[in-house]
């Protein structure tokens, strides 16, 4: 964007614009008095009626024609026209010599003769300017570039266009006359050169002359030189061309003037400025055809495109421009009552419709409001254009309103009906007389000639020149219906912006009285008319006292107070005079004109002075000496009323009642301290205004005012005292939404004392402002602390809650308390070095370095940093020296040791290295009882080492060949669970079974073995005992292996009772599996609880001539006891106790004592030898389908065989163990020969246990028919069939003679179903 020119204009800003509700709308005065506080203080202000408000163009078009004036732009602006006139001055002196005037140009600028004429003057002079060589200087402050000898041309200029104008001004010019005169002190000098350059020219010029001589000249008294004698066109004298001052160098071909002659004609009295009327009367459509060509050829573009910003620039450029005249015409202050108003009136020449007859009676229409009641101008008798009757404004582009204030500082308002938006510039009031004095400063020659100029609307100033010298200007356009409304004293200025209507009209409200009265004075001084009578108005008001408003009544009986006082004293100033003849007179019978003081040509009423010597003349009482020069006895006084008095006693009557309220409320709203009314006294006055229906002026406005803010200031008062604290928090993190801060609190409590109300809560909150002042002071106090105490601090913070500001020290005292807890946690770790590891330290650390910087948290974090520098070190060398190979002496590792226990911090590597420590020493006291008690030799350190590790390895190695002879392969139990009795029978079955067992059989009420419940308790009281035997006799004593047997007792018997043939098979779960029991099943001998042959037995088990157990009860491989006696002889040879070995010694003594009662018992019985023989186990297959006598049979056979078994399992385990291990490996070979085939499973089965034959082709294979008569069937596809009674037994279709439909129509029920339903 580019930056604007300097001496481009820069906009002012902008007056208040006001859109008034359509309820606002209607009353036009109340809506000025609500606005005035506001619009006053711009001077103008812009007022845009509701949407919808547009009043018929009523004017008459056709009968409206008038003459416009004549304005040439740069003759508008005050300090162009003093240029001008200077230039007129100039350009008619050189004329009156006979010369024609040239303007020169500097650097392609036209010279300003002004500006250098008043520079050379305000550097004293001519004469001075060249001794001091200030040239240079003068071309600079003209704006020239110094550098370019502009100097010299300017003195050039000077000297021969201004310099003979000068010393024409001064009289210098009439020295060389004969005839003595008083010279002027500042031409002396310029005497006394030129008559030197007068004498180097002429020597003989003084000589005396002949008588004779026709022609003289009448400076040197010559005749000679006939040639070089100039004759005045005016006079008649005739003068040498060199002895004129300054001498002419060539005769002039024009008229001349003798200096004589000149002085006359250049001081003749200057005519007033004043706008010229045109010679063409327009109509109002040949002006807008006129006024759109000028605009559309002056920016060569449609007038509707050109830019307001471009037409203001431009104007306020032509304006200043002395070398470019532009002019345009302006049909102003056209009579309203002539040519129609543009507003519809009643019985007008437009015939409104139905729907716009409400603009007739409208308050806005300015026909109206001039002459509404609220306006003090309707009690003006006279008629007056302009003021109570509108006047009408025709504009075009450029055509401006010089600045003016409105007669007798009135009111205005102006309407735009239609057309181009119009330019307003104003100034508010108080700067009226601010605006003056800066203008007679820029322009005094203007306002010497006419000190009136102001009031003659001819004088225009640019709003940036008077801005630059403080004058507040405001600027605004009104666009086409808009009103813009000019205040009391508030000076205005514009122009139009193109082609244009608009209509204006004076009014007067109640607070404009006072100043009405001052302008009478203002004009009084400037002997300038009244357009009406003041004083006369205002009796006028008064002889209606029973009609007036009261707040009007009150103004009226103030001003009345004020006449009459100022009356009563110019009449006795007057009677002291010497005045005696006193005589009434009617002056409101008098026109205006007939009765103005000669001298101040104010309208005079109350009062005036005539003598007989004059007559039709009169003066007011204030100028009594400009009259006559007769003596006071002629003089006559007349007056109009002695009715002055009775008249304000009646206006006093009637203004009384609001006078009094007015005193009370001026009275409540001046009081001060202890003397202020609270706030229901003010309350009760503005309801009193209310009921009263006073009307709205200034002191209503105030106290409305006040009792306002007093309201708000009281509930916010309520507020903070009340706290609102429930937007706060004691986490401190939120900000109440009502929150002050300190000094806006303090701010709101000197508000509060400064109201004119007193509040209730003003003292409260002082004291709580007092409160808040002491928390800051003790806040800053503690934080000043080197080390505050953290309660002290949260006591602080506790208190700041109860107070609802905002409280910079808050955010300092928050930071202020974790620096102190954070110290106060450093201070409690250091106080307890075990619990003092490196992770606190580095979390303290860590956290310090977060908290805002303070000289003991950094001595603090210091220290502590010192600390975990010099822990890093110990951990790092005790690390180094346990891991050290080979490892240190256990004196070095000592004396660390010793080093370490110094450091106040919980070091585990060092605590590591101390624990070595005592832990070697105490190694080496028992590897020393060792030694005793194996009656060697004391051994070294290091040979004691080498004996022990040696020791190890044995003692691995007998664990490991006892663990291949116990344990089985991928077996999850170790040696020591193996060789111990159980604790927890049944433990690592299901948790489904454990529960169902812990049900039906409640626990043993024995008491348990104390500790001994796991096999960790087993081995640490292994570990514990002092030898062997105790160990034994302690652990594996009668009560534990009682509470095993016990444990097994309760588990058969559980298992035994679910397999009854009553049990529910449906809801019996077996086996690793938890399924029900179905085809063939196997029975533990152990546990007595069932499994599914295909989940735990291979076929190779059936040869096994051991009783089968389950997994669950099978834990080991069962050695044969030669084995098992080898490695108990092998650990006693090693010297060595072991857990393990207490354990196998357990094993040991009980198979030998078991082998002993067993011999006894077989003697005892005579039993014959054991035969080894192949047995299968026990299928409950044939125990549950033969019922009752199949289990009688079947516990028999058991009974008879039992010893038998017994004797054969402990006498022949190495040869069946041999025999075990070839039977896997065949079993292993069938298995893959089986798993070959694949076999489907019966699609007709809808057997409840179908889930059982969806199970693996291997796992069908091995399924058993329970067929008294198994054919075995084979073949790619074998038919089963599922026995529809309790035993849901599978049986081969061929071994029961079914066929695939028969199973699939009929139900089957096996024979030992069958049976048991026979017996039911």
């Amino acid at each position: 964007m580019s930056q604007p020119r300097p001496d481009e204009f820069q906009p002012p800003p902008e007056c208040p614009v006001f859109e008034p509700s359509w309820e606002e709308f209607e009353d036009p005065f109340a809506f000025i008095n609500k606005i005035r506080p506001i619009a006053e203080k711009t001077g103008i202000c812009k007022v845009r009626p509701p949407p919808g408000w547009q009043p018929p163009f009523a004017c008459d078009v056709d009968r409206l024609h008038f003459v416009p004036r004549i304005q040439r732009l740069n003759e508008l602006e005050a300090q162009t026209r003093v240029k001008l006139n200077f230039l007129d001055q100039i350009a008619k002196f050189w004329d009156l010599q006979g010369c024609a005037l040239k303007i020169p140009h500097v650097e392609r600028k036209i010279l300003d003769l002004y500006k250098l004429n008043k520079l050379v003057a305000d550097e004293g002079g001519f004469d001075l300017v060249c001794q001091d060589r200030r040239w240079t200087k003068i071309a600079v402050q003209m704006g020239f570039a110094p550098g370019k000898a502009i100097g010299s041309h300017l003195r050039g200029h000077y000297e021969r266009i201004l310099y003979p104008y000068n010393l024409f001004q001064s009289g210098a010019n009439l020295l060389v006359s004969r005839v003595t005169l008083h010279l002027h002190p500042s031409v002396k000098s310029v005497s006394t050169r030129i008559r030197c350059n007068l004498e180097l020219h002429d020597p003989k010029c003084f000589m005396s002359v002949s008588f004779v001589d026709l022609v003289v000249c009448l400076v040197c008294g010559s005749g000679g030189d006939e040639e070089r004698l100039l004759l005045c066109d005016g006079c008649d004298d005739s003068y040498h061309t060199f002895c004129l001052i300054p001498p002419l160098s060539d005769v002039p071909r024009g008229d001349w003037r003798c200096p004589r002659c000149l002085a006359q004609e250049c001081n003749k009295p200057h005519e007033a400025f004043g706008f010229e009327q045109a010679y063409r009367d327009y109509s109002l459509r040949a002006f807008g055809q006129m006024a759109d060509a000028f605009k559309s050829d002056y920016f060569n573009m449609p007038v509707h495109m050109v830019p307001t910003e471009l037409v203001e620039k431009e104007f306020w450029r032509l304006v200043g421009a002395i070398d470019e005249d532009v002019t345009v015409e302006y049909g102003a202050d056209i009579a309203s009552k002539e040519f129609g108003s543009g507003f519809p009136i009643p019985n007008g020449r437009l015939k409104v419709t139905a729907a716009d007859e409400k603009y007739l009676s409208c308050g806005w229409n300015l026909n109206n409001l001039a002459m509404m009641n609220p306006s003090i101008l309707t009690h003006v008798t006279a008629d007056i254009c302009g003021m109570t009757l509108p006047w009408l404004y025709v504009g075009m582009c450029f055509s401006s309103f010089c600045w003016h204030i409105e007669d007798h500082w009135s009111y205005s308002i102006n309407y735009l009906h239609w057309g181009e938006p119009k330019t307003w510039y104003g100034a508010p009031g108080f700067a009226a007389e601010q605006l003056e004095e800066v203008m007679k400063k820029l322009a005094p020659e203007l306002f010497e000639s006419q000190p009136d100029l102001l009031h003659q609307l001819v004088t225009i100033m640019n709003p940036n020149t008077l801005m630059a010298y403080g004058v507040p200007i405001y600027r605004t356009n009104q666009c086409a219906g808009e009103f813009v409304v000019t205040f009391p004293r508030a000076y205005h200025s514009g122009f139009n912006q193109g082609f244009n209507f608009a209509e204006a009209v004076n009014f007067c409200t109640v607070d404009w009285m006072p100043l009405g009265r001052q302008c009478v004075d203002h004009y009084r001084m400037l002997h300038r008319y009244n357009v009406f009578s003041h004083d006369e108005m205002v009796c006028n008001m008064a002889s209606k006292a029973g009609t007036l408003d009261v707040v009007l009544a009150s103004a009226v009986h103030k001003d009345m107070v004020a006449m009459i006082r100022e009356e009563q004293d110019l009449r006795d100033k007057t009677t002291k005079m010497g005045v005696r003849h006193v005589k009434e007179a009617k002056y409101d019978h008098l026109q205006d004109d007939e009765r103005q003081c000669a001298k101040c040509r104010t309208t005079c009423y109350l009062s005036a002075i005539t003598c007989r010597c004059s007559p039709g003349v009169l003066v007011c009482l204030h100028h009594i000496d400009d009259l006559c020069s007769c003596h006071m006895d002629d003089y006559t006084l007349k007056y109009t009323l002695d009715e002055l008095l009775p008249m304000m006693s009646a206006v006093r009557w009637r203004a009384e009642l609001y006078d009094d309220w007015a005193a009370r409320v001026a009275e409540t709203l001046e009081a001060k301290l202890e003397k202020k009314k609270g706030l229901p006294v003010f309350r009760s006055l503005l309801s009193e205004s209310e009921e009263k229906l006073f009307p709205e002026n200034d002191l209503l406005r105030r106290l409305r005012l006040v009792t306002q803010d007093a309201e708000k200031c009281s509930s916010v008062a309520q507020q903070l005292l009340n706290g609102k604290r429930q937007t706060r928090y004691r986490c401190g993190g939120v900000k109440s939404r009502s929150q002050l801060t300190v000094e806006e609190l303090s701010s709101f409590v000197r508000q509060l004392y400064n109201l004119s109300c007193s509040l209730p809560q003003a003292p409260m909150l002082k004291e709580l402002l007092n409160r808040i002042e002491d928390f800051q002071q003790h806040s800053e106090k503690v934080l000043t602390d080197e080390v505050p105490g953290v309660m002290e601090i949260q006591s602080l913070l506790d208190v700041s809650f109860d107070f609802d500001v905002e409280l910079p020290e808050l955010p300092r005292l928050r930071a202020r308390l974790e620096q102190a807890r954070w110290l106060e946690a450093v201070q409690q770790a250091g106080g307890r070095p075990a619990a003092l590891t490196l992770e606190t330290m580095r979390r303290l650390i860590d956290q310090g370095v977060g908290l805002p910087p303070h000289p003991s948290v950094e001595k603090a974090m210091a220290r502590l940093q010192e600390l975990l520098t010099v822990s890093e070190h110990w951990e790092d060398e005790a690390s180094g020296l346990l891991a050290s190979r080979p490892p240190h002496s256990i004196e070095t590792l000592s004396a660390a040791a010793e080093r370490l226990s110094g450091v106040v911090a919980h070091l585990p590597t060092c605590l590591l290295l101390s624990d070595a420590v005592r832990a070697a020493r105490s190694w080496l006291q028992e590897a020393e009882q060792l030694q005793v008690r194996a009656q060697l030799h004391l051994l070294t350190c290091g040979t004691q080492r080498m004996f022990l590790s040696a020791l190890m390895v044995d003692v691995q190695t007998w664990k490991e060949s006892a663990a291949a002879a116990f344990l089985q392969k991928d077996s999850a139990l170790t040696l020591l669970e193996v060789l111990s009795p159980r604790c927890e029978v049944g433990s690592d079955r299901s948790p489904k079974r454990k529960s169902k067992k812990g049900k039906e059989f409640p626990k043993s009420n024995k008491k348990k073995t104390p500790g001994l419940n796991t096999l960790t308790d087993v081995e640490r009281a292994l570990s514990e005992s002092r030898d062997s035997a105790s160990a034994v006799s302690l652990v594996f004593g009668s009560e534990l292996r009682l509470r095993e047997l016990e444990s097994f007792s309760n588990l058969r018997a559980a298992n035994e009772s679910k397999l009854l043939p009553t049990a529910d098979c449906m809801d019996l779960k077996v086996c690793v599996c938890q399924k029900p029991p179905m085809g063939a099943m196997l029975q533990c001998e152990l546990c007595r609880d069932a499994f599914h042959s295909l989940c735990v037995r291979d076929t190779s088990d059936s040869c096994n001539s051991q009783p089968w157990l389950c997994p669950h009860c099978r834990r080991s491989e069962k050695p044969p006891l030669t084995k098992v006696l080898s490695l108990h002889s092998a650990l006693r040879r090693l010297g060595a106790r072991l857990p393990e070995g207490d354990a196998l010694n357990h094993v040991v003594q009980t198979t030998i004592d078991w082998q002993h009662r067993a011999q006894q018992i077989s003697k005892t019985c005579h039993l014959p030898e054991l035969e080894e023989r192949a047995e299968t186990p026990p299928t409950l297959s044939h125990w549950v389908s033969g019922g009752h006598d199949a289990q009688d049979n079947t516990q028999v056979s058991s009974h008879e065989s039992s010893s038998e078994k017994k004797a054969k399992r402990h006498l022949e385990k190495e040869e069946l163990d041999a025999e075990r291990r070839l039977k896997e490996k065949k079993l292993s070979h069938k298995r893959q020969k089986m798993n070959k085939k694949k076999l489907q499973r019966r699609p007709t089965s809808t057997s409840p246990r179908s889930d059982f034959s969806q199970s693996d082709d291997s796992d069908e294979e091995m399924a058993v028919c329970p067929a008294e008569r198994c054919q075995l069937p084979e073949g790619e596809e074998v038919d089963w069939v599922q026995c529809d009674g309790s035993c849901n037994q599978w049986f081969h279709q061929v071994c029961v003679g079914m066929t695939t439909e028969m199973a699939e129509k009929d139900d089957y029920i096996c024979v030992t179903c069958s049976l048991r339903e026979d017996r039911k």
